[in-house]
């Protein structure tokens, strides 16, 4: 399986007619948040795979005129707080940021994320119990503490991140969030996790 992930910043060769070409045998798309939906819709609609998202922590309704607010892209599934799976791979998701704005959507405290997690797990044993495994991609926006991340406050990642990975060893984590232009930083192995930095795209093959 090909995948496509995208966050936090709208690739121009992307955003055009080239990535039906460039990306034609893309199998899933995966967005880590931050893009505007009609970015993610016109993605999707040229591709025509299934696509899953998590919200990022700058995530806004798009207004497209005539009083029509769009809130979330059309064709692709939130994947936050759920599991699903995609032909043999096993996704699970966890939207936004730690919380530096009070009442601000898609932010949340260390124990909210913990309680995010808390109520992700059922599923996660279910998948254990029917395919062997609990998880094969974990999708957030914020990175793992330590792994990506910021010592300021917007930027830092979540503890209960890697606590995820400890206990339920996914395949991958992808994450957005944080801006990087070495490439050589975006990809950090813990544990049995490759935990990359999905800014501005990335091409998985599983």
């Amino acid at each position: 399986m090909k995948i496509l992930a995208l966050s936090d910043q709208v690739v121009e060769s992307i955003y055009s007619a080239e990535v039906r070409e460039r990306f034609a045998d893309v199998d899933l798309l995966l967005s880590c948040g931050d893009l505007p939906y009609s970015y993610l819709e016109y993605v999707v609609t040229m591709l025509g795979v299934p696509a899953f998202y998590v919200h990022g922590n700058h995530d806004q309704p798009e207004d497209l005129g005539r009083g029509e607010l769009l809130t979330g892209p059309r064709g692709w599934v939130n994947l936050d707080g759920r599991t699903a799976r995609v032909g043999a791979v096993l996704l699970a998701g966890l939207e936004g940021a730690l919380r530096y704005k009070p009442n601000a959507p898609f932010q949340y405290s260390e124990a909210e994320m913990r309680w995010k997690v808390a109520r992700l797990l059922p599923a996660l044993l279910l998948n254990r119990l029917r395919y062997g495994r609990y998880l094969d991609i974990l999708v957030t926006h914020a990175p793992p503490l330590g792994i990506h991340n910021d010592l300021d406050l917007p930027h830092r990642g979540f503890a209960v991140f890697r606590w995820l990975m400890e206990r339920f060893r996914p395949r991958y984590l992808l994450h957005g969030h944080k801006h990087v232009y070495k490439p050589q930083t975006t990809r950090t192995r813990y544990r049995e996790t490759l935990v990359v930095n999905v800014y501005p795209f990335a091409v998985l093959e599983l």
